[in-house]
């Protein structure tokens, strides 16, 4: 791991990822990039048009330069936040990188996600004291765009001790076991491997198990193996609080919209309902 890229809009959640950010850097000597970006759509004359009536064109532009200056304050005071609690935390002022940005979060973080070899970013954002059961409005888009592994942070930053991996024997999850055989950091951490029933015979469970345990043990790793039994969302976020598990790591969003539109999503459900950081992989 040599470069660590943190998004942050300057809420609680972005100071945590900060912290996470910071842990990871002194394990492994990554550079953090911090990339603030302002959403455009709050400079279209349409959205003004609608704040403030019939004023005409000339009070728009007024509002308009307005609010650039004001995204401009923002951006100083989000940069002197996120190097102040980086710098506090231990990181070297020489590792730190500050971008910002104009645009949709989705659309720049394609071009800073390529250099990365992983993305961190608050699980709720500005507005998480007056929706405190939502994820934020960009977290689901970025996760299903960006190909590089996501943290998503939580509320309050613990160190990394005990990770879980809910394996389904897909490509993301094969990503994950490679991911953390490979990234001293979590190598060291108690390493938990976690199978499902749900949606396949109990056989069909332990045999994937079995495989997973195989490749973490050729990479000399020994994890802690459990067959969960139950609807999958409500038994993974059982089996992380009971365990005391620091860190979830899952495959992100495997199956269409159009399934999720019918009977929801266990990634969102495990974002939603876990109080630990969990890691995506696409």
């Amino acid at each position: 791991m040599k470069n660590i890229l943190i998004c942050t809009d300057g809420s609680n959640y972005s100071h945590e990822a900060c912290l996470y950010g910071a842990w990871l850097s002194q394990q492994t000597q990554a550079t953090i990039s911090v990339l603030y970006v302002t959403d455009i759509r709050q400079f279209e004359i349409p959205a003004v048009a609608d704040f403030s009536g019939s004023l005409g064109i000339q009070p728009f532009e007024g509002m308009v330069s307005q609010l650039h200056e004001v995204e401009e304050m923002k951006s100083n005071f989000v940069k002197e936040h996120a190097l102040k609690t980086l710098k506090d935390a231990g990181v070297e002022e020489s590792q730190i990188t500050f971008h910002h940005e104009t645009g949709l979060l989705v659309e720049v973080m394609s071009d800073y996600a390529d250099v990365a070899d992983l993305v961190l970013l608050g699980k709720r954002g500005e507005n998480a004291n007056f929706a405190t059961e939502h994820l934020g409005s960009m977290l689901e888009r970025v996760l299903r765009s960006v190909d590089q592994p996501c943290l998503v942070t939580n509320r309050k930053f613990e160190p990394l001790q005990k990770l879980a991996i809910a394996y389904d024997g897909g490509a993301s999850c094969q990503k994950a076991l490679d991911y953390i055989a490979s990234n001293e950091p979590f190598r060291s951490m108690q390493v938990h491997l976690i199978v499902c029933v749900e949606g396949h015979k109990e056989d069909q469970a332990s045999q994937r198990l079995q495989e997973a345990e195989s490749t973490l043990q050729a990479a000399g790793l020994f994890p802690k193996c459990q067959v969960l039994s139950g609807e999958v969302e409500t038994a993974i976020a059982d089996y992380v609080e009971q365990a005391n598990i620091d860190l979830l790591l899952l495959g992100a969003y495997g199956h269409s919209r159009i399934r999720e539109l019918l009977i929801g999503s266990t990634t969102t459900e495990l974002l939603r309902s876990c109080r630990v950081p969990v890691l995506c992989f696409r």
